[in-house]
């Protein structure tokens, strides 16, 4: 668990993270380096789960020895399916990171909302919805690594 209290927005007691694959882990399905130690780190405190459509067919493949649970959404509705998802894990202990559209329902929806910009770029509503917005999913996974930078970020 992550249990950190951030003046004027609130205290996370963060259970799970919740990610995107495509576009937020992966660039056309294949991880982006760094991403895996980050991620086996994170499962120490945290429940990873990687909630996807699996547009190229490689999440599990990609994702072998890493302790995370692994949903292939129809890609029909995939924002409602996410954001479903989450609320089945209780969205107040959540933390979610993504990327697109799809994802704007789960980042609205979480305790932790984190959007990030890489090579796909990220869809406006992801953004608006977000809590915080990181440049790379390297820096994302690394403020749930080091929370007081969310401090930093999410204090007023």
């Amino acid at each position: 668990m992550i249990d950190i209290e951030i003046p004027g927005f609130g205290r996370l007691q963060l259970e799970h993270l919740v990610l995107d694959y495509n576009g937020t882990l992966a660039i056309d399905g294949e991880p982006i380096e760094g991403v895996l130690g980050r991620l086996k780190n994170l499962a120490q405190s945290l429940t990873v789960h990687v909630v996807t459509a699996d547009t190229f067919g490689k999440v599990k493949s990609r994702l072998t020895g890493i302790p995370c649970h692994i949903a292939i959404l129809h890609p029909d509705n995939q924002a409602e399916g996410k954001r479903d998802y989450i609320q089945k894990l209780c969205f107040d202990h959540t933390a979610c990171i993504g990327n697109g559209r799809n994802d704007r329902l789960m980042l609205e929806a979480s305790a932790l909302g984190i959007a990030v910009i890489q090579e796909e770029g990220t869809a406006h509503d992801a953004i608006s919805l977000a809590d915080v917005v990181c440049p790379t999913i390297l820096s994302a996974l690394d403020l749930l690594t080091n929370p007081l930078r969310l401090v930093a970020t999410l204090r007023t």
